[in-house]
């Protein structure tokens, strides 16, 4: 039993590449002419213009407060748990009852809330998993920063009152 070549021979045409060269060329004078002569764009010109994206879109998270300007969330740590990433950092602690006008509703308050932006995955699990629908991913997308530490966000930088879909 031996092997069997079931490879095929090239045609003349295949052989020499021209059919592909030549669609190549093509393309490539059609997007010219396109570009130069009857000035259509192909590129987003990014800082003056902007993309839009979809209502589904997942970017920048943010927590929801309140009417009462108090964070919704309630320390449960279901974002921690759930997040594939383990980006989400929280420290509980118990919310004074003065200042807590619901009562049991909200009897933790986080201390602290830390998220590590380039970590996150923005898969949306965080924001499925809170039953204070707290979490939320906005629809902003421009997250550089200049330094691994500045993309680690805090309960200050996150916490915002809702108005409308984020």
């Amino acid at each position: 039993m031996g092997t069997i070549n079931v490879s095929k021979e090239y045609t003349l045409k295949e052989r020499t590449y021209l059919p592909a060269l030549f669609q190549g060329m093509f393309i490539t004078m059609k997007r010219f002419i396109q570009g130069f002569i009857l000035h259509k764009k192909y590129t987003i010109m990014y800082p003056e213009e902007k993309r839009i994206y979809s209502q589904r879109f997942r970017g920048m998270h943010f927590i929801s407060v309140d009417e009462n300007k108090v964070e919704n969330c309630t320390a449960c740590f279901l974002c921690e748990t759930v997040c594939p990433a383990e980006c989400i950092h929280i420290v509980a602690m118990e919310r004074d009852p003065a200042t807590n006008p619901y009562g049991v509703r909200k009897e933790k308050k986080p201390l602290s809330f830390d998220l590590d932006v380039m970590r996150c995955c923005f898969c949306g699990f965080c924001e499925e998993a809170c039953p204070m629908d707290a979490i939320k991913l906005s629809r902003n997308y421009e997250l550089s920063v200049l330094s691994r530490q500045e993309a680690i966000y805090d309960l200050k930088y996150l916490t915002r009152e809702v108005i409308g879909r984020g």
